[in-house]
């Protein structure tokens, strides 16, 4: 089965539809343009309002002076959604570099070692990887990368990220000491 750019967007588009609270217009919204902007209706067919479905895209600069760091990076993206003017929909936050990690969890500092400890465990700056045979000497920031992931995506509720208790995106990186950039993008109303 051959999957076309058109269908992914429409099923992404449904979902994020979903999320809003907007399922029913997923169909009208499909008949509508393709352009940037995504119109949609919203509510009963006697009652409906239009919201135009926006997305905005912004880029995160980073340079650690570690090899390894975890950096809460909620505030950036609280920044960036904020500049978008987008107030309900999804953030998607992911790490543009193969050994830098974007996750969600608690910032505290004692969890924030374990896990240093756990990845190093799991995959020792000094081990031995084939990947390093190619002249790389960074075989173990790849490997944590894997293990942490690559993105995440929060839901926007009134202009603000929909977190649980205690949660906080970190930016994860492996082998620093260079700029690395993560993506922020919003789709939303």
């Amino acid at each position: 089965m051959r999957i076309h750019a058109t269908m992914v967007f429409d099923r992404l588009m449904d979902s994020a539809l979903y999320m809003i609270g907007s399922l029913p217009a997923a169909e009208h919204a499909r008949e509508g343009n393709r352009s940037g902007l995504l119109h949609v209706c919203r509510g009963s067919r006697h009652n409906a309002r239009s919201t135009i479905m926006k997305s905005y895209r912004e880029e995160l600069w980073f340079e650690t002076k570690t090899r390894r760091a975890y950096i809460n990076i909620t505030p950036h993206v609280e920044a960036v959604v904020k500049k978008s003017g987008i107030r309900e929909g999804l953030v998607l936050v992911n790490a543009m570099h193969i050994t830098a990690s974007v996750y969600i969890n608690d910032d505290e500092p004692g969890l924030l070692r374990d896990y240093d400890d756990f990845l190093e465990r799991l995959a020792p700056q000094e081990g031995v990887y084939r990947h390093n045979d190619t002249g790389e000497d960074n075989g173990d920031a790849h490997l944590k990368r894997q293990v942490m992931g690559r993105e995440v995506v929060v839901a926007l509720t009134e202009g603000k990220l929909d977190f649980g208790p205690w949660e906080r995106i970190f930016y994860g990186e492996f082998d620093g000491r260079r700029r690395k950039r993560v993506l922020v993008k919003i789709i939303g109303g």
